[in-house]
């Protein structure tokens, strides 16, 4: 088969994204930075960590797999084969470099070259992937097809696409409610749960999971083309996402509690939710924008003006988070911002005079 002559922006999306949660997830908390005396190189000639274990060098590896995989597809036709491989493998590890360098002046972190071996090691197998996989997804009927088939063209419909995956990952915090989104209430004093009736935050989980679930199948409903099976796609969406919040619960806490996320309230709001999106694919595009801003709008004000619930601090009280505490804290962040970044990019959806030539939907139903 022979390759698409123009590049995937989507890949380069993905990349860039994937490559700002890696920063984060590496310098966090943030804080506390402090000039020990040591070179920022010394970590290269240091000794193991005394706690390191198996886990963490997974971890480490599994980290760099995806930057190696989506870096060898972002480069492409600039670069492909063996030298994309090559070149990504270098910007993945001297990535690595950095930040095991800054991780010398954090209190919290400890530099390691067996991070470095780890992370290097996670990216050659990621570009070892890509190139083997770049046929499948670059050809002309490959998924980069696909993508173009059912989505509009343009790089604020990749990055919309690129918002979804990121709405796929906030799911991964326990912490919040079911697609709970926007939560900020630990910028300002809430007042205690306990005050209120256990039927209060079961209504406050549908509101919340319900809004959500509308806004983001409107979301992906808006970026596809006319004439495509949007209403699959909206349920496919929600569906990986409550794929995606189980094996969160089974990974974090255990394979008997990857349930517990499953409330009366959870299920009644995403039904309802999800109901409401089938019935609203059929709107103008314009309509359906503005519902799902609405929606997301609805959701987090929900969610930052409910009282905290303490059925969930309770258990989250006895969760020992142990090696996933600053995966927790990227989790939480992104949590927090997306609905805020998913708001921006609706309204820019509806200021493009362009998507009114791109589908031939604007003034028409999905």
């Amino acid at each position: 088969m022979r390759l698409n002559a123009g590049p995937s922006p989507l890949a380069r999306y993905l990349v860039a994204a994937y490559s700002l949660l890696v920063v984060y997830a590496s310098l966090h908390p943030f804080s506390g930075w402090v000039d020990n005396g040591a070179a920022p190189l010394a970590w290269l000639a240091m000794g193991p960590p005394p706690y390191i274990t198996a886990f963490d060098v997974s971890v480490n590896v599994l980290a760099y797999l995806p930057l190696g995989f989506l870096g060898v597809l972002a480069l492409y036709p600039v670069a492909r084969g063996a030298s994309a491989m090559v070149l990504t493998f270098l910007l993945s590890t001297a990535l690595s470099a950095c930040l095991e360098s800054l991780q010398t002046y954090l209190p919290s972190r400890y530099a390691s070259n067996i991070d470095f071996g780890a992370n290097a090691a996670g990216a050659l197998m990621g570009t070892l992937i890509g190139v083997a996989a770049a046929r499948m997804l670059l050809r002309e009927d490959g998924l980069q097809a696909l993508r173009y088939r059912l989505f509009r063209s343009g790089a604020r419909i990749d990055l919309g696409l690129v918002l979804l995956g990121l709405w796929l990952f906030s799911l991964l915090s326990p912490e919040t409610l079911l697609f709970g989104n926007g939560d900020l209430r630990s910028l300002f004093q809430t007042p205690s749960g306990r005050l209120y009736p256990a039927e209060l935050f079961m209504r406050v989980e549908a509101a919340v999971a319900g809004a959500n679930a509308l806004a983001v199948c409107l979301f992906a409903g808006t970026l596809m083309r006319a004439g495509q099976p949007s209403r699959v796609i909206m349920v496919a969406v929600l569906t990986a996402g409550l794929l995606v919040r189980t094996v969160a619960y089974g990974l974090l806490f255990s394979s008997q509690e990857m349930l517990l996320w499953v409330t009366p309230g959870a299920l009644f709001g995403t039904a309802v939710g999800a109901v409401l999106a089938i019935l609203a694919a059929g709107l103008p595009r314009p309509a359906r924008l503005g519902l799902a801003a609405l929606s997301l709008m609805f959701a987090a004000a929900v969610v930052n003006f409910a009282p905290e619930n303490p059925y969930l601090a309770a258990f989250l009280a006895e969760w020992r988070q142990g090696h996933f505490l600053n995966f927790n804290g990227l989790t939480r962040i992104v949590s927090a911002a997306w609905p805020f970044a998913a708001l921006v990019h609706l309204m820019a959806l509806a200021s493009d005079r362009n998507q009114r030539r791109d589908g031939g939907d604007w003034g028409g139903g999905a």
